[in-house]
């Protein structure tokens, strides 16, 4: 597998508004009122038209091959054919394409596509019980068994936030300047690599979200998911990589720092059951996306400017996390696996 650190690092696009705006209104005859939304690789605009519609303008940024952003549309596309009614759907040109193209001054030419806008609170915004966190986790596995149908030849999204590519993140564990969170980041990727690679890639992969964090979950005033969105990161691999994903987001500052994996996963093997060796695993891959997301979140000190808008988010939504992968090591796997099992 290539490196794909340029994945990251390339900056995203930045074209003016009111040009996206004449593009989008000759490709797919929509106007109205643009609002540019905060992004890592792609600009992304809301854009609410006068009848009150609202949609996502994406431009993709050129880290992302053609081939990544097709797989995202048809990914769409199956959930919409399918009745999943959970995830946005794809508008297309007036000419019946899927997604259309604009041009900056360079002469670079970048993918510009349409999503319809789903109403709904951030899960992140929203006060979080068991019983939200275990409705997550069952609508997250009724929408793995739906993707489990997609059928394509193409892998997806091929970046850092691959966690089967997770060995590449040791070339970058030279930015980690913190010592004891270089040693612990370190000792993750060489156990990823000594057991849970060779255990991964012995399962079976499908389309997976891959990015089921809570800014990318929408839930009803009832506290109940009504959407899932941000299918940039989208990919095959097995689904414990779904689920090790979004549980490490679940971090509990309460007594009890499982509590929300627990009822996520909980949730989870009640719609689609885990077999052994996906319990087994989970331990090490959750670990394995903290030190990811730390890993490039300190890669990202140093390449972005101090006011950069997807900087300053992520290292407010990563504060904790070394914290919580300290938490983890200190239990060790057969606790974590036994706790996770007495609760389903």
């Amino acid at each position: 597998m290539s490196d794909t650190s340029d994945a990251v690092s390339i900056e995203p696009p930045d074209f003016a508004s009111e040009y996206v705006a004449a593009i989008v209104a000759k490709e797919f005859d929509l106007r109205g009122q643009y609002t540019q939304l905060v992004s890592e690789r792609d600009q992304n605009f809301r854009l609410i038209t006068a009848d009150g519609n609202k949609f996502v303008v994406k431009v993709t940024g050129l880290a992302e091959e053609t081939v990544a952003t097709d797989f995202q549309i048809a990914l769409l596309s199956h959930l919409e054919e399918t009745g999943f009614d959970y995830a946005p759907r794809v508008v297309r040109t007036v000419t019946g394409r899927q997604r259309s193209g604009i041009t900056s001054d360079a002469g670079q030419e970048y993918s510009l596509r349409v999503v319809t806008w789903l109403d709904g609170s951030l899960l992140q915004d929203v006060e979080w019980s068991t019983g939200t966190i275990r409705n997550f986790g069952q609508r997250l596995a009724e929408l793995d068994q739906t993707l489990g149908s997609f059928e394509t030849d193409s892998d997806g999204q091929a970046g850092l936030w691959n966690m089967q590519a997770a060995s590449q993140l040791k070339n970058l564990l030279s930015h980690v300047d913190d010592r004891s969170v270089y040693q612990l980041a370190s000792g993750v990727l060489d156990q990823f690599d000594d057991t849970a690679n060779a255990a991964l890639r012995a399962l079976p992969r499908q389309a997976i979200h891959n990015d089921a964090n809570p800014e990318n979950i929408l839930m009803d005033a009832d506290g109940e998911v009504c959407g899932f969105i941000d299918f940039g990161d989208a990919l095959k691999a097995p689904r414990v990589v779904e689920i090790a994903v979004a549980a490490s987001y679940l971090r509990s500052g309460g007594k009890n720092p499982l509590e929300f994996i627990e009822a996520f996963v909980a949730g989870y093997h009640q719609q689609s059951p885990l077999s052994d060796d996906e319990f087994e695993l989970l331990f090490d891959l959750i670990r394995t996306r903290l030190v990811t997301s730390l890993t490039i979140m300190y890669w990202r000190l140093a390449a972005r400017d101090e006011n950069d808008p997807y900087r300053q988010k992520t290292l407010q939504s990563e504060n904790n996390a070394f914290e919580f992968l300290v938490f983890l090591s200190r239990l060790g796997r057969d606790a974590f696996v036994q706790r996770l099992k007495v609760k389903q």
